[in-house]
C-alpha cells in the first residue's frame, strides 16, 4: 500500500512538472510577443521614416533607377521559402524527430544565408555606383530601413545556429522546443516585414 501511495505521489509530481514546464514556455512565448510588438513600433517608425524622406533624391538616383526587380525578386523567394522550411522544422519538432528537426534548420539557414548575401552584394554594388547612403536622404532612409531588416536576419541566423547545437546535443526538450517557438515567431515576423519592404520600397519605387 506504501508503495502504491509512493508511486502515486510520484505521478502527481511529475504531472505537477510537466504543467510547470507548459505555463513556464507559455509565459516565454508570451513575453516574446510582447518584444515582437516593441520591434513592430521600431519598424513603422523606420518605414514612415522612409516614406517621407522617398523623394528627397537631392538630385540624385531616385528607386526607380538603381532598383533592379527580378534581382529582389530572387531575394523574396529565398525568404519565402525559408519561412516554408522553419515551418517543416517545427513540425518535425512537434514530433520529436530531432534528425528532420536538425535537417529543416540547416535548409532555413542556408536560404536565409543566401538572402543576406544577395542583400550585402546589392549595397556593395550601390555603393560602388557611387550611390551609399551619403549620397541623399532616399538613399539614407533605403541602406536604414533595409539594412536593419538585414541585421534582424543576421541575428536570426546567428540564433538557428545556437538551436542548431542545441538540438543536436540536448534532444527536443521542452526548453528547446519553447525556443524554436519563439524563433519562428521572429523568423516569421521578418518575413512579413520583408513582404512590407519589398512592396513600400522595391515595387512602389520601380512604379514611380
Amino acid at each position: 500500500m506504501s508503495t502504491a501511495i509512493l508511486d502515486s505521489q510520484h505521478g502527481v509530481s511529475q504531472a505537477h512538472d510537466h504543467d510547470h514546464d507548459h505555463d513556464s514556455g507559455d509565459m516565454t512565448v508570451f513575453g516574446f510577443w510582447l518584444y515582437l510588438m516593441t520591434d513592430c513600433i521600431l519598424f513603422a517608425s523606420v518605414f514612415a521614416t522612409y516614406a517621407v524622406l522617398v523623394n528627397h533624391t537631392a538630385g540624385g538616383p531616385s528607386g526607380k533607377d538603381i532598383f533592379e526587380l527580378p534581382y529582389v525578386l530572387v531575394e523574396t523567394a529565398l525568404l519565402l521559402v525559408s519561412s516554408c522550411t522553419y515551418g517543416m522544422a517545427m513540425l518535425a519538432a512537434h514530433k520529436a524527430d530531432k534528425g528532420k528537426t536538425i535537417a529543416w534548420l540547416f535548409l532555413t539557414f542556408l536560404c536565409g544565408l543566401g538572402f543576406i548575401g544577395m542583400e550585402i552584394n546589392e549595397f556593395h554594388h550601390l555603393i560602388m555606383e557611387g550611390f551609399g547612403p551619403n549620397r541623399s536622404a532616399f538613399l539614407s532612409s533605403f541602406f536604414t530601413l533595409v539594412g536593419m531588416h538585414g541585421l534582424h536576419v543576421t541575428a536570426g541566423l546567428v540564433w538557428m545556429v545556437v538551436m542548431m547545437a542545441q538540438v543536436y546535443s540536448r534532444g527536443l526538450t521542452p526548453q528547446n522546443t519553447t525556443r524554436l517557438s519563439c524563433l519562428s515567431l521572429f523568423w516569421h515576423f521578418l518575413d512579413i516585414v520583408w513582404i512590407c519592404v519589398f512592396t513600400v520600397v522595391y515595387l512602389m519605387g520601380v512604379a514611380q
